[in-house]
């Protein structure tokens, strides 16, 4: 995939009709040319939701549930989702950018065309999810769970992996060489599909020794 060069809020094309957001997030509501800036959301329950052409700027969502909502061409920038519910969501053209994503319930999701930039991803559920043309780019992911997800054409150059988890995973042309560390927690067997760089392979290979009870001796 051809991953996007990072974008500032004023060179998106929608960037001249964005309003501010007012009121309160609501239940299966449109957000179409919103900017949320600096918003702060609490036990939000914003589920069923459109975010369309709309920007997120170091904005904080701390729990809630936005479940089956849908992000579409949406910019977020600096913004935080810590225990936030976004099982079952969609997104299509978003760019997430220095953000921090903790705790979260994305399973079930369907990512397409998605950019995660400098972004902290801890302790995130993405099991069962979609990733289609996603890109992880200089970011940190520990204790991610890609289990029982469904990869194609995802990218993670520059980015560290802890204790990820791809058990009953399906890949096709995962690229992981450019990724400058690599810790898989569970799915070894699972990496078919994925391409990983000769010293990957050397870093790996007590574990999938281990993995495939091959017993390895010198003397």
């Amino acid at each position: 995939m051809r991953i996007p060069a990072p974008r500032e809020l004023a060179e998106l094309p929608y960037a001249h009709r964005l309003a501010p957001f007012t009121g309160a997030m609501e239940r299966a509501e449109s957000h179409e040319g919103v900017h949320f800036d600096g918003c702060v959301f609490e036990d939000a329950e914003g589920g069923r939701s459109l975010f369309s052409e709309a920007a997120f700027s170091s904005a904080v969502f701390e729990r809630g549930s936005f479940r089956r909502s849908r992000f579409d061409d949406v910019w977020l920038h600096a913004t935080r989702m810590v225990g936030t519910g976004l099982a079952d969501t969609t997104w299509l053209d978003v760019e997430f950018t220095a953000g921090v994503l903790a705790g979260t319930e994305i399973h079930g999701a369907e990512l397409r065309r998605v950019v995660f930039r400098q972004c902290k991803l801890d302790s995130v559920n993405l099991r069962a999810a979609t990733l289609r043309e996603v890109a992880f780019v200089d970011c940190l992911l520990r204790d991610v769970d890609f289990g029982g997800a469904t990869l194609t054409d995802v990218h993670f150059p520059g980015s560290t992996l802890e204790r990820a988890r791809f058990d009953r995973a399906t890949l096709a042309k995962v690229d992981l060489r450019e990724a400058t560390a690599l810790g898989i927690a569970a799915g070894l067997g699972d990496l078919g599909g994925a391409t990983i760089s000769t010293p990957q392979l050397f870093d790996l290979a007590p574990a999938l020794a281990q993995h495939v009870g091959l017993a390895v001796k010198d003397d």
